[in-house]
């Protein structure tokens, strides 16, 4: 029995059909970056409402056979079918087996085969002793139906929307980070209903009709102190009336403490609940920018491209820049962007990450560059440099592209002196003051220019300017007609936006995908 448990875990271990399929029914049960994980939350959701909505309607109606069947079965077998998934991927015995006996092997030691499948069973056991595990369980109950008494378990089946329902799931965060504050109210409140319930009911027990047991006092310290006041229960000596007023008093502090812990929680969790839901809506799109730094170069930056650039988020680490960018218009978060914690958060598998680093700090700008690559190799990082000497370093640390505000001023501020015309013509192409315009032509691998040659393009005819092309990290100025455009080339080109738009529309509309 012993070795064949072993081979079964072996054989698990090897199968990377069994190691994907426990992989993805645990990212659809518990990662919100998976995108099948909406819709089977929203299933959960629906079957939970309809199943409740049908107990409700046979209390005083017959319900069609059809409806019962697929509240008892469909609904029953969809819930007993995640409660096992979620039992399948809470740990996996056949790992802890295979690890168990590989360093047994290595040390020379017996290999202790039951006392790791105790391990693995007593970590499963905990799990089904869960809250949150034993309301799945009880979710299922009512599809037995000899015990038709078990379909109060409904009920529990509404607990299940903590798992699925967002907004619960934030508010029930903001209690448990208040959970000192709230438990110290709790006692109090306890204290305050016992001591009050015991005096009414050792003073007026003899005297009051409506007092009989101890029960009845502590419930009329209950209503009291809540404010409801049903009348049903009043003191009747001058005594009980003295304790209604302190227990009155009392409640309405209570009350007041409460509100504020919970409004002064939810004040506090506010700006991170808003970034939570910025962070989801650029997961949400194939591609965003990430801009580090809201500094001078930052709303430069957006005062030019802003009309081009559909999602992007600002991070920077000051509050005051932040509510600044936030004054201007812009979408900004209070995060650090050289924080594995904080890029972990995005997409980077589905979705195309630019990130700019524009901080005016050389080495925040390297902190970033480095934890962009170590997340995801295919994040694009643009960076700026202060200090010409640090260039390697941001190589170093994986940077796409290298930004030099200072030597650009420099040589454009030495044009505008020494060559005003030019400077002013170059400025007026950049600034998009001019009628020319110069734009890049990226060429992607199914590009329709691929394999052409430079003349077969005609940009003349477009009434367009070549200026050159960039590949393998170099720029050929004014290249032969003869040459070829390949894969990942940039086409630098110059002309009018409308000629520029049109000549885009016609070439890189036109793919084709080679066989």
């Amino acid at each position: 029995m012993k070795e064949l448990l072993l081979s079964f875990a072996l054989f698990l271990h090897r199968s990377h059909k069994y190691k994907a399929a426990k992989a993805f029914a645990k990212t659809l049960l518990y990662d919100a970056n998976n995108p099948y994980k909406r819709y089977f939350d929203l299933t959960i959701i629906f079957l939970v409402i309809s199943s409740v909505l049908i107990l409700i309607y046979e209390v005083k109606n017959p319900v069609p056979l059809w409806l019962d069947n697929y509240d008892i079965y469909v609904v029953s077998f969809i819930f007993a079918i995640e409660y096992l998934l979620r039992l399948w991927v809470h740990n996996d015995i056949s790992e802890m087996l295979i690890k168990e006996y590989n360093d047994a092997k290595f040390l020379g030691r017996e290999f202790s085969f039951y006392t790791v499948l105790k391990q693995g069973l007593l970590a499963k056991l905990k799990y089904m002793i869960t809250p949150s595990a034993i309301v799945d369980l009880l979710a299922i109950l009512p599809a037995y139906r000899p015990l038709r008494i078990l379909r109060v378990f409904i009920l529990f089946r509404v607990f299940k929307l903590l798992r699925y329902t967002k907004s619960i799931n934030q508010f029930v965060d903001v209690l448990v980070n208040k959970k000192f504050e709230l438990l110290t109210l709790l006692f109090l409140l306890l204290f305050i209903v016992l001591t009050s319930g015991i005096a009414i009911y050792i003073l007026e027990a003899d005297i009051n009709t409506n007092i009989d047991t101890l029960f009845d006092g502590i419930y009329w310290a209950i209503v009291t102190i809540s404010t409801v006041g049903y009348g049903d229960i009043s003191p009747v000596t001058d005594v009980g009336r003295a304790i209604s007023i302190l227990i009155i008093v009392s409640g309405i502090a209570m009350i007041s403490f409460v509100t504020s812990v919970i409004v002064s929680a939810f004040s506090e969790r506010l700006n991170e609940l808003k970034e939570d839901r910025i962070v989801e809506q650029m997961n949400k799109s194939k591609s965003f920018m990430i801009v580090c730094g809201y500094g001078q170069m930052t709303k430069m930056f957006f005062r030019q491209k802003r009309k081009n650039i559909e999602h992007y988020v600002i991070m920077d680490t000051d509050m005051a820049r932040v509510e600044a960018a936030k004054k201007d218009g812009y979408i900004a978060i209070h995060e650090d962007a050289s924080s594995h914690k904080t890029l972990s958060r995005f997409d980077t598998e589905y979705c195309d990450i630019t990130i700019l680093c524009l901080t005016s700090s050389d080495v925040e700008n390297i902190y970033i560059t480095l934890n962009a690559k170590s997340i995801s190799r295919h994040i694009k990082v643009i960076a700026r440099v202060n200090d010409p000497e640090t260039v390697d370093k941001f190589k170093y640390a994986g940077a796409d592209e290298l930004l030099l505000p200072n030597l650009v001023a420099n040589t454009m501020i030495y044009t505008a002196i020494t060559q005003p015309t030019m400077y002013k013509a170059i400025h007026a192409i950049l600034t998009g003051k001019s009628i020319a315009n110069i734009d890049e032509i990226h060429v992607h691998a199914s590009h329709a220019m691929m394999g052409k040659k430079v003349e077969d393009l005609a940009f003349s005819e477009s009434k367009l300017l070549f200026l050159g092309i960039e590949r393998k990290g170099q720029f050929i100025f004014n290249p032969p007609q003869t040459m070829e455009i390949e894969t990942f080339d940039v086409l630098l080109v110059m002309g009018r936006k409308i000629s520029l738009e049109y000549f885009k529309l016609q070439h890189e509309g036109d793919i084709h995908v080679k066989k």
